[in-house]
């Protein structure tokens, strides 16, 4: 059994676009480890709903062989499973990671730029400060 597969496991159902992002960085790291799952790849991406998420998933698939690759020539006896805990940490039985790093790549998580504003805010209705008289 694998690092993933023991971390992760692969017998999921389905999967929100958070999981699959964080199992698709672990899916690359474990490739630089000599540890390559393109089933579980292609099922990921099959999860995703639009080409964007497809892509971020790609995105994150990369930037996990990317550190993985960095962390192992970085050290100069490196093991794999301390590459692996620093980088993805062992996983919950739901699939969540526990552990390494404290969350994905910042190149990772999603904009805020499209965040809608909350519905229950009343700023928007109110009179601009700028047409008070002081």
């Amino acid at each position: 059994m694998s690092r993933y597969e023991r971390a992760f496991g692969t017998d999921w159902d389905s999967l929100d676009k958070t999981e699959a992002i964080e199992r698709a960085y672990a899916l690359g790291v474990a490739t630089t480890l000599g540890e390559y799952h393109p089933d579980e790849l292609d099922a990921l991406r099959a999860e995703m709903n639009s080409a964007y998420d497809r892509s971020v998933l790609d995105l994150a698939f990369d930037e996990g062989k990317n550190e993985g690759r960095d962390l192992s020539v970085e050290r100069s006896d490196p093991e794999d499973e301390q590459v692996w805990a620093e980088l993805v940490g062992e996983g919950d039985p739901d699939g969540t990671s526990t552990g390494g790093r404290t969350g994905l790549p910042e190149s990772l998580s999603e904009p805020d730029v499209l965040d809608r504003p909350n519905l229950d805010h009343t700023d928007a209705v109110e009179r601009p400060s700028f047409l008070d008289k002081d």
